[in-house]
């Protein structure tokens, strides 16, 4: 590893992942193990802890190595498989996060009909639905990706592969595919934005409405969760794959790219538990510790 500055970004890079991986898998055990956690939010909730626990795996496992073994280089397969699952869990959770904030609207502007809504049946196909629209986009963005000549320099100017630090390499006009690029981004970011953003308005004008001060608070505190998730992982997708590329260099976009791939999946289980009296109700009965009611209280 070398460089004290190397020793501490593998540290960070560990420590992180690691807190990612157990925040997520403990997010998904609580929501299984509980039974009253066993309502169609939560079910979507574990489905997104479940993406973020592969999607982060997908590029920080490398990262460590080459840290750790100075293991830099990838094949051009290896590097198609690390894109093509990136696009994909990074899309099915943007398609997740949009599919959440429809449960939320209906929870709390249509509770009558909530039940009938938001069947079981309903959450298979939504959680489908969004693995599907992953699947499907990460598939005609890796082939477009590849079939480009790369005859220059084979140096990724990026810590893993990702379609705008790969399109740099390319010898040949990728004008074309960028327009192609910037509107799966508009139906894979833009949209499912604009249903959250009209989901959230709709939503915070019934809870202003709410004569229940109890209500209010626990509807808001709920969906300001999401919000705050939402924003963290869409913002940095935006700036990445929305901005034409003179907008960013390649030192911005590992910084911005380390949001989404590293920061988010650690911070979704936090932002979700600490604010949820269920997932700490449901974390305390697990763990049975005085320290732990002392700190989540």
């Amino acid at each position: 590893m070398g460089s004290p500055i190397h020793l501490f970004l593998f540290s960070m890079v560990v420590i992180i992942y690691t807190l990612a991986m157990a925040g997520n898998a403990a997010m998904v055990f609580l929501i299984w193990a509980d039974a009253r956690l066993h309502t169609p939010m939560y079910f979507l909730l574990s489905q997104l802890s479940f993406l973020d626990i592969f999607f982060t795996s997908v590029t920080v496992p490398k990262m460590i190595a080459g840290f750790l073994f100075g293991w830099t280089s990838i094949s051009f397969v290896g590097c198609g498989a690390q894109m093509f699952f990136f696009m994909f869990l990074g899309a099915a959770e943007c398609l997740l996060l949009a599919l959440m904030a429809y449960d939320r609207y209906v929870a709390i502007c249509n509770p009558l009909h909530y039940p009938s809504l938001m069947s079981r049946q309903t959450c298979l196909l939504m959680v489908a639905a969004s693995w599907l629209g992953g699947s499907l986009n990460a598939s005609i963005q890796t082939a477009m990706t590849l079939q480009f000549p790369y005859c220059g320099s084979r140096r990724i100017p990026h810590f893993f592969c990702e379609v705008p630090s790969l399109l740099r390499l390319a010898c040949a006009n990728t004008a074309a595919y960028e327009r192609v690029l910037f509107m799966t981004g508009v139906v894979v970011l833009l949209v499912p934005i604009a249903f959250i953003t009209t989901s959230y308005a709709l939503i915070l004008a019934a809870v202003l409405r709410m004569h229940s001060v109890e209500g209010r608070q626990k509807a808001l505190a709920t969906c300001s969760s999401h919000l705050t998730v939402v924003n963290l992982f869409y913002g940095p997708l935006v700036y990445t794959y929305m901005l034409p590329a003179s907008y960013h260099s390649p030192g911005q976009d590992d910084v911005v790219s380390v949001f989404y791939t590293v920061l988010t999946p650690m911070l979704n289980p936090v932002i979700y538990s600490l604010r949820n009296k269920e997932v700490t109700g449901a974390m305390k009965k697990v763990i049975g510790n005085p320290f732990w009611d002392f700190l989540l209280k």
